[in-house]
C-alpha cells in the first residue's frame, strides 16, 4: 500500500500570465463562476455542496494548443486520463475508473458535451474548440447523471449563440509541421434569433520517433470539426437552442512501445506492417427547449449522437519481437454507433427551497468487427503474410481444417436501453443551513450478441473453441435496476460555506468486446457486473475577500466491485504464452484523501491559482479473480497518483499605447502511478512534472492577436495507458510541442 509523500518535486516556477485579453476587471466572475452541471440550474460555485472544478475563460486559451479532451487533466488535480488506441479516453477522478480500451464500455466519469451524454470512450477524446467553460464534478453523481458517473462527471460547454458574441479567425504553425486553423462567426437578430458557426482544423506530423520503419507510425493528426448553434429566445412560448456538430479524424494512430525493447524517450519501433489510415467520423444534433408553466419551468433535452470508425495500429509494439517477425500482431476495428436520448425536467422555486423532477430515456446501438493478424493483410481473404501467434490455440482440440489458423475475427453487437426517474431538492432549514436531497431510479437492459472466428490459410473459417468447451457464438441479456442519490448539508458562515455530503452512483456492467474464445464468452460468468461507489465528503469553501477564494475537502469513497482490466496468460499450442485482456470485477477498494485549491486575484492584472490532491487507494481482494488474489490485494488503483498538484498564474500588462500583452504559465506534478491493478513496478509510471505556457500581444485598434505557446516544456516521456501481449505495451505521451498563432477578432 502506498503512503502519502511530501511534495518535493520542484513546484518552483513563478507562473505569470493572462489567457484572455480585456478580462482584467472580471475577477468576481472568475473567482466564483456560475455552474450549471452540478444542480441543473445556474448556481454560484461557492453555493454547491460538493467538489467542483471549473476551467473558465481565464484558462481556456491554454486549451487552444490541446489536441484532445484528455489534455485538460493538465489543469486539474485528482483527475487523470488513460488514452488508448489513438483517441479513446477514460477519465479517472480520485482514482475511480477502469483503465479500459473497449469502445462498448462506458467510463466511470461520465462525459457530456453541452449537456449531452457521450456513452463510449471513443467519443470522449473529442476535439476542443470554441468552448465557454469546462465543469468537473468530483465524486459520484448519482442523482442528475445516474449511470456511469461513479467517479464524477465532466461537461464541455461550447459558446452559446446570443448577443455580443465574439467572432474570430486564427491560424497557427508549430513544430512537427503542426497547422491550426479555427474560427467562429455569429450574429443576433432583432426577433430574438441568433446563430453561431465554429470550426477547427488540425494537422501534425508524427511526434514519436520510429527507429525501425515509416515515420507515420509515430502518430499523425489530420482532423477537423464544425459546430452550428441556432438559438430562438422566443419559440413556442419558450426558448429553443439547437446544436449540431460534425468531426472527422483522418490521421494515423501511434504505435505503442513494447517494454522488451531498449528505446530512448519518445522512441518507438515498428516495421509499419500494421500501419493504417484512420477513417473516423463523429456527428450529432441536440435540441434544448425551455418554457415557464406557471410556477414551474419545463426543460426538454432531445439528442442524437453517432460515429463510424475504421482504424487500427501495430498491436505488438515492435518491428520484430525477440528478432522473430512471426510474433507480429496488428489489429483493426470497424465500428458503428448510434445513441438517442430524451430528458424532461420540471423545476420550481418555493419559499424555503426548490425542487426538480425529471425523467430520462436513452437507446444505444453499437456494433464492432475486430480483426487481428500477422504481417501484411490481404483485405479480400483476411489472411496475413504470417500466422498470428494467438490464432492456432483458438481452433480448439479438433480444428475444422488441416491448414494453419492465420487470423482472428471477432464480431459483437450491443443494444442498451435505459430509463430513469429522478428528483433533486434543496430545503432552507434556516437562513444559513440548507439541506440537499436527491434520488434516481435507473433501469437498464443490455443485449449482446456476437461470435469469434479464425481464418485458415486455405480460406476455411471456423468458430473459436478453446479447450473444446463450445463454439464462440452466442448472446445474453442483462437487466439491472439501481437506486442512487445524494444527501448534503451546507452552512453559510461569514466568509464561506461549510458542507458535508453523502453520494453514490454506479457504472454499468456489460459484455467484453475482445477476442471471444469459446461459448463461455456470453455466459453469465463471462460478463462483468456493475460497480458502485459511495462517497463521504466534508469541505469548506472560503472567500475571505473579494480577491481570494479557496476550497478544502476531505473525502472517503467505498468502491464496491470495481471493474478492472485483468491480464491472464493464454497458453499457445507449441509452448509459451501470450497475455489475454478482459474486463472483470475485483472485490472492493477504497479511495480517500484531501483536496485544496486557491485562486488569488493579487492585482487587477495578476492572478495566481494553486491546487493539491493527496490520494490514497487500496484494493481489497480475497477471491481468485484473474487466477491469484495476491496479484491485486493491497495494491493501489491504477492511474491514482498519491500526489497531484498544480500551480498557475496569469499577468496582463500594457506594452504601449494600443498594445496589450499577456503572459501565462501552468504546471502540474503527478506522483507515481500504476498502469493496471497488478501493481507491478515494471508497470509503474514514475512521478513527473509538465509545464505549459503562452505569451501574447493584442493590437487593440486592429483586433489582431499574436501568441506564442508551448506544451510539455519539460519534455517528459510518460505512459498514458498500457496492456499485455508479449511483454507489456504502453502508449506514450507527446514530447515538447510549441508554436505561434495569429488571430483576428471582429
Amino acid at each position: 500500500m502506498k503512503t502519502f509523500h511530501c511534495l518535493t518535486t520542484p513546484l518552483i516556477l513563478t507562473a505569470i500570465g493572462a489567457p484572455a485579453f480585456g478580462q482584467i476587471n472580471d475577477a468576481p466572475t472568475r473567482l466564483d463562476p456560475v455552474v450549471t452541471t452540478a444542480t441543473a440550474s445556474e448556481t454560484p460555485l461557492s453555493d454547491i455542496p460538493m467538489s467542483v472544478s471549473v476551467i473558465g475563460a481565464a484558462d481556456l486559451s491554454l486549451t487552444d494548443a490541446y489536441v484532445g479532451a484528455e489534455d485538460v487533466t493538465d489543469l486539474l488535480t485528482g483527475v487523470e486520463a488513460a488514452v488508448a488506441n489513438g483517441t479513446q479516453v477514460a477519465f479517472q477522478i480520485r482514482g475511480i475508473g477502469a483503465v479500459d480500451h473497449q469502445a462498448l464500455t462506458p467510463t466511470a466519469a461520465s462525459v457530456y458535451s453541452d449537456g449531452v451524454y457521450l456513452a463510449t470512450n471513443v467519443q470522449t477524446g473529442m476535439m476542443l474548440y470554441d468552448l465557454e467553460r469546462i465543469e468537473v464534478l468530483k465524486g459520484p453523481q448519482g442523482t442528475l447523471y445516474g449511470r456511469n458517473a461513479s467517479g464524477g462527471a465532466i461537461n464541455f460547454i461550447s459558446v452559446r449563440p446570443g448577443e455580443d458574441q465574439r467572432r474570430y479567425v486564427r491560424a497557427g504553425y508549430g513544430n512537427f509541421n503542426r497547422v491550426d486553423l479555427d474560427g467562429a462567426y455569429g450574429n443576433s437578430l432583432d426577433n430574438g434569433f441568433s446563430y453561431r458557426l465554429a470550426g477547427r482544423y488540425l494537422s501534425r506530423d508524427a511526434v514519436l520517433d520510429n527507429v525501425d520503419g515509416p515515420e507515420d507510425a509515430g502518430g499523425v493528426r489530420d482532423e477537423f470539426g464544425l459546430r452550428l448553434g441556432l438559438n430562438w429566445e422566443r419559440a413556442l412560448g419558450g426558448s429553443l437552442l439547437v446544436r449540431t456538430h460534425y468531426e472527422e479524424d483522418n490521421g494515423v494512430n501511434a504505435t505503442p512501445r513494447n517494454d522488451t525493447l531498449n528505446l530512448s524517450d519518445h522512441e518507438i519501433s515498428s516495421s509499419g506492417d500494421g500501419l493504417q489510415d484512420t477513417d473516423n467520423e463523429f456527428y450529432g444534433i441536440s435540441a434544448e427547449y425551455e418554457r415557464a408553466l406557471g410556477r414551474w419551468t419545463l426543460t426538454s433535452l432531445t439528442s442524437f449522437e453517432g460515429y463510424n470508425q475504421d482504424y487500427g495500429f501495430d498491436f505488438d509494439g515492435a518491428a520484430a519481437l525477440y528478432g522473430d517477425p512471426a510474433l507480429s500482431a496488428n489489429l483493426s476495428y470497424i465500428r458503428d454507433f448510434r445513441q438517442y436520448s430524451q430528458e424532461f425536467r420540471f423545476k420550481t422555486d418555493w419559499d424555503r427551497g426548490s425542487s426538480l423532477f425529471g425523467i430520462h430515456a436513452s437507446q444505444e446501438d453499437f456494433s464492432q468487427t475486430y480483426t487481428i493478424w500477422c504481417g501484411e493483410l490481404d483485405p479480400a481473404t483476411l489472411i496475413g503474410s504470417c500466422a498470428y501467434v494467438g490464432a492456432g490455440s483458438r481452433a480448439g482440440p479438433v480444428p475444422i481444417s488441416d491448414g494453419t489458423a492465420m487470423t482472428l475475427v471477432t464480431d459483437i453487437r450491443q443494444e442498451r436501453t435505459s430509463l430513469a426517474a429522478f428528483t433533486y431538492n434543496e430545503f432552507d432549514l434556516s437562513d444559513r443551513l440548507t439541506a440537499t436531497l436527491g434520488a434516481r431510479l435507473t433501469h437498464e437492459e443490455i443485449e449482446g450478441i456476437g461470435s469469434g472466428r479464425h481464418v485458415f490459410d486455405d480460406g476455411t473459417i471456423g468458430y473459436n473453441n478453446v479447450n473444446g468447451l463450445g463454439l464462440a457464438a452466442g448472446s445474453n441479456k442483462i437487466d439491472d435496476t439501481q437506486l442512487s442519490g445524494n444527501l448534503a448539508l451546507s452552512y453559510k458562515m461569514a466568509n464561506g460555506t461549510a458542507y458535508a455530503s453523502i453520494a453514490n452512483s454506479y457504472k454499468s456492467g456489460g459484455f467484453n468486446g475482445e477476442v471471444q474464445n469459446n461459448v463461455t464468452h456470453f455466459a453469465d460468468d463471462g460478463l462483468f457486473d456493475a460497480e458502485t461507489v459511495t462517497a463521504y465528503e466534508v469541505g469548506y469553501k472560503g472567500r475571505p475577500s473579494a480577491t481570494l477564494t479557496y476550497n478544502i475537502s476531505a473525502f472517503y469513497q467505498d468502491y464496491d466491485s470495481p471493474q478492472a482490466r485483468i491480464f491472464v496468460d493464454f497458453q499457445l499450442p507449441g509452448g509459451g504464452s501470450i497475455t489475454s485482456n478482459s474486463l472483470s470485477n475485483l472485490d472492493a477498494a477504497t479511495s480517500y484523501g484531501l483536496e485544496a485549491d486557491l485562486t488569488w486575484q493579487a492585482t487587477e492584472a495578476f492572478m495566481l491559482e494553486a491546487g493539491l490532491t493527496l490520494l490514497e487507494t487500496e484494493i481489497d481482494q480475497s477471491s481468485d479473480t484473474g487466477g491469484n488474489s495476491t496479484k491485486f490485494n493491497g495494491n493501489p488503483l491504477p492511474f491514482a497518483p498519491d500526489v497531484s498538484a498544480k500551480l498557475g498564474g496569469r499577468y496582463a500588462y500594457t506594452l504601449s499605447q494600443g498594445v496589450e500583452g499577456t503572459l501565462s504559465a501552468h504546471l502540474k506534478y503527478r506522483g507515481e502511478y500504476y498502469l493496471d491493478p497488478e501493481g507491478l513496478d515494471t508497470r509503474m509510471q514514475k512521478g513527473f512534472t509538465t509545464v505549459q505556457g503562452e505569451a501574447g500581444l493584442r493590437f487593440v485598434e486592429t483586433g489582431v492577436t499574436l501568441t506564442v505557446w508551448g506544451r510539455n516544456l519539460t519534455d517528459e516521456d510518460y505512459a498514458v495507458s498500457g496492456y499485455g501481449f508479449i511483454g507489456y505495451n504502453t502508449f506514450r505521451s507527446d514530447p515538447r510541442t510549441y508554436g505561434v498563432r495569429i488571430g483576428y477578432d471582429f
